[in-house]
C-alpha cells in the first residue's frame, strides 16, 4: 500500500462511494468531502497527494486556483461528458488528467499514475 493519502470531491455519492471502495486498496487513506471548502481543509489536513474533483461542482477557476495553492498535489478530474477540449481546458488548469465519471478504473490509474510521479519526484 502506498503511503499517499486521496481526497474525492463527487457531485454522485454512489460513484464516490464506488472510488472509495477501489482506492482504499491502493492508498494509505481516502476521504470523501461535500464542497470546495471542505477540499482545501482536507487536503491541507491530511497533506493529500491526489485530489479527484468532479468538473460538475467545481470550475476551471477552482483547479486552477487548487493547483496553485496545492502545487505537490495531483488533481484529477472527472466529469460525465469529458472530450478532448475539456482535457485540454483542465490540464492547463493545473489538473494531471481529466476522465470520465463512469471510468473508476481509469480514474484510478489516473489516480496511481499520480501518485507514482509524485513519488519519483519526492525521491
Amino acid at each position: 500500500m502506498q503511503p499517499f493519502t486521496v481526497v474525492i470531491f463527487q457531485s454522485d455519492s454512489r460513484l464516490s462511494q464506488c472510488l472509495v471502495a477501489s482506492l482504499c486498496n491502493s492508498f494509505h487513506s481516502v476521504h470523501e468531502v461535500r464542497s470546495l471548502d471542505e477540499l482545501q481543509t482536507s487536503i491541507a489536513r491530511h497533506r493529500a497527494a491526489v485530489a479527484i474533483v468532479d468538473m460538475e461542482i467545481a470550475s476551471l477557476t477552482d483547479v486552477e486556483h487548487l493547483s496553485h495553492t496545492f502545487p505537490e498535489v495531483c488533481i484529477v478530474c472527472t466529469h460525465r461528458l469529458a472530450d478532448e477540449a475539456m482535457w485540454a481546458a483542465a490540464l492547463r488548469a493545473g489538473a494531471a488528467d481529466i476522465c470520465p465519471s463512469c471510468d473508476t478504473r481509469g480514474i484510478l490509474r489516473a489516480a496511481l499514475r499520480s501518485a507514482a510521479q509524485a513519488r519519483s519526484v519526492a525521491a
